[in-house]
C-alpha cells in the first residue's frame, strides 16, 4: 500500500517510527507541499483562495508562481488589502496531516529529526519511537512586527532556569530556549508589518532565509529548519516607521504588490462577504442595492478626495464596518419605534460617519476641515455620483430648460420648495410618520411613478427620499444638518437665513 493513498483515518493510526516506515513515508519540504498540491488544484480547476475576490488576474496568479518556484513572499499593499487572509489561505496547500516525533518543540520529522532531544529519542528506541500526528491548521505562525520584538523572541536564547534544573553548563546545546522560527519548522511563518521590525532583527534572518539554519549565542547549532516565509508589508511604512533592509530584501525571492478592488461590484462582494450581522439584524432590516452601492461609492470617493491621504489608503474595512453601521442605524430606528420591520434609508447614512471618521487618514488640509465635515463631504459625493445611474442629470436637464421649456422633471418639487415649504426628515421618525411626511412634497410621487412605475410600497418611499438628497447635492435645493435628523428648503431662502447671522452688538443699541 502506497504512503500517498493512506486516508486520514488511516495515517492517524500510526504510532511508531516503524508504523511509519512501513506505511513508505518519505520526507517532504514544506515548499514541495505547497507546490505538490498546488499543481493538484490548478489541475482540478479548484479555487486556490476561497474568499478573495478581485485578484483572480492579478495577485493570485503572482502567488502561485512564487509558490510552483517555490519563493518567500512579501504581500506589499496598502492596510486592508487582504495580505494577512491570504497567508493564512496557503494553509489549505499543505498536507492534511504530518507525523511529528512525540514530545518534540521542533515538529521533528521522525525520518529527518533535526533537534537533539528527537535525535536521542530515535537513538533509544529506534522503530518503537513515539510518532505523533500535527494537523495542516497547527502548522501556520504568526508574529506582528513590533519595535519591541527581539531576536530571543524570534530565534531563541540560552536559558538559564533551564541549565540549572538540568544542571547543564551554558556550552550544552539543551539549554536553548527556541523562539517561534525553530518552533515553527515545516510550518508557514507570517511576519506581518516587516519594516516596523527593527534593522539589527530584520538581520537575524538572513541565514533562516539563504542557508535554512540558525545560531544562537555562538553556539555551535546547526538547524536547517524547514519554512515558508511570508512577509506583509505597507509602502507607507518604508518612510513612516522603517523600512526592509536591502540584504533581507534580497533574500524575499517574490515581492508580490496587492491592491484596492478595481470595480465597484467586486467591493460591494467583498463587503457584503465579510460584514458580520445578526440573524435579527436581518430579519429586521431590509435593505437594497443602492444602498449597497452608496457605502461602496463612499470609499471610492475617499480614495480620490484631496482631503484623505492617499499613501495611508482607505482599508476595506471602512465599508464592512460602515455597511454594518447602515443597517444598525435602521434597526435602533425600528427598535426605537416598536416596528417588527423597517425599511433602509438614505437619511440611515448618519450612521457610517463615525466609520469614515475612524478609518481614513487626513491630509493637513483634512484635518483643518474635520474628520466628520470630511466624512460628510464623502457621503454627499458618493449620493451625488449613484444619483445619476437611477435618475435624469439635473445639470443636463438645468442646461436643456434654457431651449425647451417645461420639460424639468424635478421642476413640481422645486415649485414646492419654492413656496415656502420646508421638509424635515428626523432620524427616529416612525415609517408612518417617513410617508407622510414624503407625501406632502408635491410632484415627488409622479416623479417616481414615471421614472419607475413598477416599485411601490418602502422601496417607493426610498427613491423618494434619495430624490431630495439627490437635488441637494447638485444645488438644486438645500440641506442642512439638525440635531436629530435632516431638513429641505428652497436654496434661496437657506441662502438669506437669518438664523445663520449673529450680530456683535447688544440688542439694547437698536431700541
Amino acid at each position: 500500500m502506497s504512503y500517498k493513498t493512506i486516508d486520514s483515518k488511516a495515517l492517524l493510526n500510526i504510532h511508531t517510527l516503524g508504523q511509519l516506515k512501513a506505511s513508505g513515508y518519505q520526507p517532504k519540504s514544506i515548499k514541495d507541499e505547497l507546490r505538490d498540491n498546488l499543481i493538484v488544484k490548478i489541475k482540478n480547476k479548484e479555487n486556490v483562495f476561497e474568499g478573495i475576490w478581485g485578484y483572480e488576474d492579478t495577485v493570485i496568479p503572482d502567488i502561485e508562481r512564487a509558490i510552483l518556484s517555490q519563493h518567500h513572499i512579501n504581500l506589499l499593499g496598502l492596510r486592508g488589502q487582504a495580505k494577512t487572509r491570504i497567508a493564512r489561505l496557503m494553509v489549505n496547500l499543505l498536507d492534511e496531516y504530518i507525523p511529528v516525533v512525540k514530545g518534540s518543540e521542533l515538529n521533528d520529522d521522525p525520518m529527518q529529526p533535526l533537534s537533539r532531544f528527537a535525535k536521542d529519542l530515535i537513538e533509544e528506541h529506534g522503530d518503537l519511537t513515539p510518532v505523533t500526528w500535527m494537523h495542516r491548521n497547527e502548522r501556520y505562525t504568526e508574529k506582528l512586527a513590533t519595535p519591541d520584538v527581539s531576536v530571543a523572541d524570534l530565534i531563541g536564547d540560552a536559558d538559564p532556569i533551564k541549565a540549572a534544573t538540568l544542571r547543564l553548563p551554558y556550552s550544552d546545546e539543551r539549554v536553548v530556549h527556541f523562539g517561534l522560527i525553530p518552533r515553527s519548522h515545516r510550518c508557514i511563518f507570517v511576519i506581518n508589518e516587516l519594516p516596523d521590525l527593527q534593522a539589527r532583527i530584520q538581520v537575524s534572518l538572513f541565514n533562516i532565509l539563504q542557508e535554512g539554519d540558525i545560531q544562537i549565542r555562538g553556539f555551535k547549532i546547526r538547524l536547517p529548519l524547514d519554512l515558508q516565509f511570508v512577509f506583509t508589508a505597507n509602502p507607507e511604512d518604508y518612510t513612516n516607521r522603517g523600512s526592509i533592509v536591502t540584504p533581507l530584501k534580497d533574500r524575499i525571492d517574490s515581492q508580490i504588490v496587492t491592491h484596492y478592488p478595481k470595480t465597484l461590484e467586486i467591493g460591494k462582494k467583498i463587503t457584503l462577504q465579510e460584514a458580520k450581522l445578526k440573524g435579527e439584524q436581518e430579519e429586521l432590516v431590509t435593505t437594497n442595492h443602492i444602498m449597497d452601492d452608496l457605502i461602496e461609492q463612499i470609499a471610492i470617493e475617499a480614495r480620490s478626495s484631496e482631503f484623505v491621504d492617499a499613501k495611508s489608503g482607505v482599508s476595506a474595512r471602512m465599508t464592512i464596518s460602515a455597511y454594518e453601521n447602515l443597517i444598525s442605524s435602521a434597526e435602533r430606528r425600528a427598535l426605537i419605534n416598536g416596528e417588527d420591520k423597517t425599511y433602509v434609508r438614505v437619511a440611515d447614512l448618519i450612521g457610517v460617519i463615525p466609520a469614515v471618521c475612524g478609518k481614513v487618514e487626513l491630509v493637513y488640509e483634512g484635518e483643518v476641515e474635520g474628520p466628520v465635515i470630511v466624512a460628510q463631504n464623502l457621503v454627499g459625493k458618493a449620493i451625488r455620483a449613484q444619483f445619476l445611474n437611477f435618475f435624469p442629470d439635473p445639470e443636463k436637464i438645468k442646461k436643456a430648460a434654457k431651449d425647451k421649456a417645461g420639460k424639468n422633471p424635478y421642476k413640481p418639487i422645486i415649485d414646492w420648495f419654492m413656496d415656502g415649504n420646508v421638509m424635515d426628515i428626523l432620524n427616529d421618525c416612525s415609517d408612518s410618520e417617513y410617508s407622510a411626511r414624503l407625501r406632502t412634497i408635491e410632484g415627488l410621487d409622479d416623479l417616481i411613478e414615471k421614472v419607475y412605475p413598477a416599485i411601490q410600497g418602502r422601496e417607493k418611499l426610498f427613491m423618494m427620499e434619495f430624490v431630495l438628497h439627490g437635488l441637494s447635492e447638485f444645488s438644486i435645493i438645500s440641506k442642512k444638518n439638525l440635531e436629530k435628523g435632516l431638513q429641505f428648503k428652497d436654496l434661496t431662502d437657506s441662502l438669506f437665513d437669518l438664523d445663520k447671522f449673529k450680530f456683535d452688538d447688544d440688542e439694547e443699541d437698536y431700541k
